[in-house]
């Protein structure tokens, strides 16, 4: 064999064993970034917690205020105070439910974007073994031409 061959040989190898390294390397990028969406569906949960808390204690602060005005007014608790109570105790449990569907939507969106990067490492992994036949196959054309 003629040092000529050597090289490409080496050469061959050498771009052969980058790209699998690049591949792995994007690979784990992308898993990467799957993690940091799987982490932002679990921050929408933590912070609809939190967020519904909060609500409550607002609705619970007026709901004493109501009482509180209406029984300066003089009115019963039933007739008009009723209602203005039933109607706020029910915009308050529609809130509620906009609050957690919103949140169910962002927490899919944060499980597809994860599942999609996932996807998107695979296929980074692919391409790079891809490349790494192609290396493999013209190397060895390049030395089977300088063979004969």
């Amino acid at each position: 064999m003629s040092w000529q061959m050597a090289v490409v040989g080496a050469l061959g190898a050498a771009t052969y064993q980058q790209q699998g390294a690049f591949g792995k390397f994007n690979q784990a990028v992308q898993n990467r970034n799957a993690q940091v969406k799987e982490q932002k569906a679990e921050v929408l949960e933590n912070k609809l917690e939190l967020d519904l808390a909060t609500f409550n204690k607002k609705v619970e602060q007026l709901e004493g205020q109501t009482i509180v005005q209406i029984a300066k007014s003089g009115v019963t608790q039933g007739g008009t105070a009723a209602r203005i109570k039933l109607a706020n105790l029910h915009e308050a449990e529609i809130t509620r439910e906009k609050m957690r569907y919103d949140t169910e939507i962002g927490k899919s969106q944060a499980y597809e974007e994860a599942n999609f990067a996932r996807i998107q490492g695979d296929i980074v992994r692919q391409e790079a073994k891809i490349a790494q036949l192609r290396t493999a196959t013209e190397t060895g054309t390049s030395l089977l031409r300088m063979q004969g």
